[in-house]
This record gives C-alpha cells, sequence and structure tokens, in this order.
C-alpha cells in the first residue's frame, strides 16, 4: 500500500489561461512561479505549489498530485500500485518542483501524480491577496462513494475520518481531518477545492479581499459541524467553487483516536464517527440551511 503524506498541487485546463493567472495570483494570492505560452504554475506564498493552468477548450480538473515521505523508491510504488491492480507510468517534470512522479487514473477517471521528493520555491515576503497558507483539500460529487473510499484506504493509506450518513465520506492522510471528500451524486463532478488560511481574523481578511474583488460569497463565513473548520466558499472566474478554511480539526495522534479537543466539539472527546444523514452543514445557521451538497 501507498503511503500518501500530503495534497500536491491539482492542474486545471482553462480557456482564458491570463484570467485564471490574474484571480490566482491577485486574488487568492498565490507566487507564480513557472509561465508559459499555454500553461503556468502557481504556489503559495510558502513555496508549495498549489496551482497548475492550462490553456484548454473548457474547464475541468486535469491531474491531482500526492507527496509520499521524501526518499521513497517510486519503482516500489509501481509495484504496489501493480499488485492492486493499478496500472501506473513514470514521468519526469510534472511540474517545476517535482522531477519524477508515478501516475495512474482512479475509479472515477482522475489522473493522479504521485512524488516522493519535492523542491521548495523561494518564499515572496510581499503580501497580495488572501495568501493561503495552503492547498487543503479536495471535494468530489461521485456515483459510487464506497468504490472511492476503498481505492484511496486500501491503495493510498488515506485514514476514513467520518461518515454523514452512508452517502458522504471524508478521508484524511495527515492530521487534518480532510484531504478528500466524496459525496453521492447522480451527475459526478469536482464540487470545489479548498485552501487554509491563518485563522479567523485572517478569514475575515479573506471575505474583505473577495468583496473588494466584486466577488461575493456563495456560503459562509461558517463554522461546518463535521470537521468543524469555520469556512466561506466562493466562484472563481472559471465558476470553480473555491473554499477558504481555517480551524480545521486535527487528529495529531492517529494512536490516541480522538480528534484534538476545542471547545465547539459536541462531544468529549470527539472520534471519528458516522453523523447522522441528516446533521446540519453549519454550527452557525443564518437563514436557510438547505442541501449544499
Amino acid at each position: 500500500m501507498i503511503q500518501v503524506k500530503r495534497l500536491g498541487h491539482a492542474t486545471f485546463s482553462t480557456p482564458d489561461l491570463e484570467r485564471q493567472i490574474d484571480y490566482w495570483r491577485d486574488v487568492v494570492g498565490l507566487s507564480l512561479v513557472d509561465r508559459g505560452k499555454d500553461h503556468a504554475v502557481l504556489a503559495t506564498k510558502l513555496g508549495q505549489e498549489a496551482i497548475g493552468l492550462e490553456r484548454g477548450p473548457d474547464v475541468q480538473l486535469l491531474r491531482l498530485s500526492f507527496q509520499v515521505k521524501p526518499g521513497s523508491d517510486l519503482g516500489e510504488l509501481v509495484a504496489n500500485l501493480q499488485k492492486s491492480g493499478v496500472h501506473s507510468e513514470r514521468r519526469s517534470g510534472i511540474s517545476p518542483g517535482v522531477k519524477e512522479a508515478v501516475t495512474f487514473t482512479d475509479p472515477k477517471g482522475t489522473l493522479i501524480e504521485v512524488y516522493a521528493d519535492y523542491h521548495f520555491h523561494a518564499q515572496e515576503k510581499a503580501e497580495r491577496g488572501i495568501s493561503p497558507l495552503k492547498f487543503g483539500h479536495v471535494a468530489y460529487r461521485v456515483e459510487d462513494v464506497d468504490k472511492l473510499v476503498k481505492f484511496y484506504t486500501d491503495v493510498l493509506g488515506f485514514r476514513v475520518s467520518d461518515w454523514m450518513g452512508d452517502h458522504f465520506a471524508f478521508l484524511r492522510c495527515s492530521p487534518d481531518h480532510h484531504t478528500i471528500n466524496f459525496v453521492r451524486f447522480d451527475q459526478p463532478a469536482l464540487h470545489h477545492i479548498a485552501f487554509e488560511v491563518r485563522d479567523w481574523s485572517d478569514m475575515h481578511r479573506t471575505c474583505e479581499t473577495l468583496t473588494r474583488n466584486n466577488i461575493p460569497l456563495l456560503w459562509g463565513p461558517i463554522r461546518h459541524v463535521v470537521g468543524h473548520n469555520i469556512a466561506a466558499y466562493h466562484r472563481n472566474p472559471d465558476e470553480l467553487r473555491i473554499e477558504m478554511f481555517c480551524e480545521m480539526d486535527q487528529m495529531r495522534d492517529e494512536e490516541m483516536g480522538y480528534w484534538e479537543p476545542r471547545p465547539w466539539h459536541e462531544e468529549m472527546p470527539l472520534r471519528p464517527k458516522r453523523w447522522p444523514k441528516d446533521t446540519l452543514r453549519a454550527q452557525w445557521v443564518f437563514g436557510s440551511h438547505g442541501n449544499y451538497y
């Protein structure tokens, strides 16, 4: 089994490359670390690549990358994938920070890139836009949640953090409550991608930054129930749903088996569990709390 350690970067196609670069650089506050005629790569101010862009006729998630333990033998990763019945290939130069990776397709058809060694980009000191700490998680609508959960846990080493009913699963590969979400839906699609900001005061600044750029909030700021992160959602110029979050639940020690205690938890200690299907999406309810997913 592969043991994924963290989420790397996501690569999207876009018909308007320049507009997307402007959004990710000037509004979100990422650093442009690579630019070609038909592509761009942007990283956080702390040097971790987060978003890849490629010029294309439509908007779609092309690839998603994850990092395993630095120094890992990629040949062993290929062998482990083969044992699980997953065909993979070795690729070089998938981004400026990643020289070598193993690529394969997950059960929903997303091309996954797994790498061991990463070269951090120089830290950018200038503050611009929201300036998130990291690319935090990805949420999908899928037809078969169980199938995706089994693949990500059995093949990639993710752990199940929580279920909501039998239709919504939250998976982690690090102390963060979730890195990947899967929710059952008739029409499969990317639901949103999310970036972590520092704290509640930074969330306030995030909302002000979006307002100054004439980008309305879709939902929030709210505190979710499952995961308990404070979150605010908007759409970028390509209509992708983007979440900014902070204060997500943390599993600091897997052997302890419970989330780091927080005053807003419903029980102490709070452990991974199956929440009722009708659990509210947010603790703070402003008006209607319809089915956001």
